[in-house]
């Protein structure tokens, strides 16, 4: 055992310190060394008795030697023995990930050891031997969504996972930590998200800005009523990222035939259907939280109490007010937010890629914040309309309008700038709450034991 270990110590030394895929600071190197030795303990300790003895290491060693072989051949198209920077772009276009030569190049560098810049059999096993990635799309993981990263959105593509991931149960795991971060955003950012859907339902008239709609909303019923209709914007994430998860992969099944990878269109069509899906499904919860928020103090005692008197005065239908331009709302939002998402890393990849394609945790946080927010630009007037055919009936003297209605009448009375009204606090919430729900997801990730990749 103490052998194994040793051996196993010396060459994750060396694979880590000669590999630029790794930073420079020892502090990260050490961190990236014992993730890879806690997973290749886990994955090669068969009878799980948490030991790893020879026997256990030399089968792990064969058994990743072979999954390491296939995916050599799957990336070397012409089968001259050799990977080169064409192959590299054509093998990640069909995973739907769009990369330039130079970009390839890069990639290659990293594994490359003798400056070819072509990488042979015993490069890639070199290289790989010590790293518990079994495919290319492992690989390019890294590029990803964040499932923990949540802005309060319920319209964000879901994530994928791996069939690894499916099988170990980590999937659940992580979903469980995303919610449970995505929960904590939330509140965190409940006063900025009320103050937004305060401003988007009573327009001008109320001349509220950010000051002074704090103000009001203090004066009127206190500091806890900041966080009115929170609750329920919190109890929803639930059962929509259930639903979600659950539809898009039904829906990655229908759009690809069994064992073809999923595109970028792909990925873009089966997440807009799964958040209609999930939308669908929890939207009377939507309603009520807009009136819980807009709602005066003591108009409402609770969650039950405001469906039981929205049941009762305005019936069933009033649970889906505003449906239509909530759903047409995810195609702009979902189809900016994956192309800008996808123009930033190429982008930085070209720009600002040295000796790695790892773009590090701040890149991947920026790039996600950014897409998102663009797309929130693009769909933010189809959200105004929704949120105030929501709340139509608790405004005095406002007329039942329908989505054009709407549309005509915010255009007529308040101009173009009407359709963005409540934006800022809208935006001012992006940064904390992807902050915020970034450094619970990955604390959540390791209370909830989700296998550091």
């Amino acid at each position: 055992m103490k052998k194994v270990s040793k051996i196993l110590g010396i060459n994750l030394e060396r694979t880590l310190e000669n590999s630029h895929r790794f930073t420079a600071t020892k502090r990260m190197l050490n961190q990236e060394r014992r993730n890879l030795k806690m997973k290749i303990f886990t994955t090669g300790d068969i009878n799980k008795d948490g030991k790893l003895d020879f026997e256990e290491f030399m089968k792990y060693l064969k058994d990743h030697e072979k999954k390491m072989k296939l995916a050599f051949k799957s990336l070397d198209k012409n089968n001259d023995g050799k990977i080169d920077a064409s192959e590299i772009v054509q093998s990640l276009q069909i995973l739907g990930l769009t990369i330039s030569e130079k970009q390839a190049e890069l990639i290659l560098q990293s594994i490359d050891a003798d400056g070819t810049m072509t990488v042979d059999w015993n490069e890639w096993r070199d290289y790989f031997l010590f790293n518990p990635v079994t495919d290319i799309e492992e690989i390019i993981r890294f590029w990803k969504h964040s499932t923990g990263i949540d802005i309060g959105d319920s319209i964000a593509i879901p994530d994928e996972f791996t069939e690894d991931e499916k099988k170990s149960g980590q999937w659940w795991r992580q979903l469980s930590a995303g919610g449970i971060a995505g929960a904590v955003s939330r509140t965190s950012t409940a006063p900025l998200d009320r103050l937004k859907v305060m401003m988007q339902v009573h327009g001008s008239k109320s001349n509220m800005n950010i000051v002074g709609g704090f103000r009001q909303m203090v004066k009127e019923g206190g500091i806890r009523s900041l966080w009115r209709g929170n609750g329920i914007n919190v109890i929803k994430i639930a059962p929509e990222t259930a639903v979600k998860f659950w539809a898009y992969e039904q829906y990655k099944k229908l759009l690809t035939e069994e064992g073809q990878k999923v595109g970028t269109f792909e990925r873009f069509i089966s997440g807009s259907m799964a958040g209609a899906t999930a939308q669908t499904f929890i939207y009377p919860m939507e309603v009520i939280k807009t009136r819980l928020a807009v709602g005066k103090t003591g108009q409402y005692s609770g969650i039950f109490d405001c469906a039981k008197k929205i049941l009762k005065r305005e019936g069933l239908g009033a649970f889906y007010k505003g449906y239509i331009p909530n759903l047409l709302g995810i195609i702009p939002y979902a189809g900016i937010d994956l192309a800008v998402y996808e123009l930033l890393k190429s982008h930085w990849l070209e720009n600002f890629a040295k000796d790695t394609v790892n773009p590090g945790v701040v890149v991947l946080l920026g790039c996600g914040a950014l897409s998102s927010t663009c797309g929130q630009l693009a769909s933010y007037p189809l959200a105004l309309v929704r949120t105030r055919m929501q709340a139509q009936a608790m405004v005095e003297g406002a007329p039942q309008l329908n989505m054009v209605g709407l549309f005509r009448r915010i255009l007529a009375k308040e101009g173009l700038t009407g359709l963005y009204r409540g934006i800022t606090p809208n935006f001012m919430k992006v940064l904390p709450a992807v902050g915020i729900s970034y450094v619970v997801y990955e604390n959540m990730k390791q209370t909830l034991g989700v296998a550091q990749k």
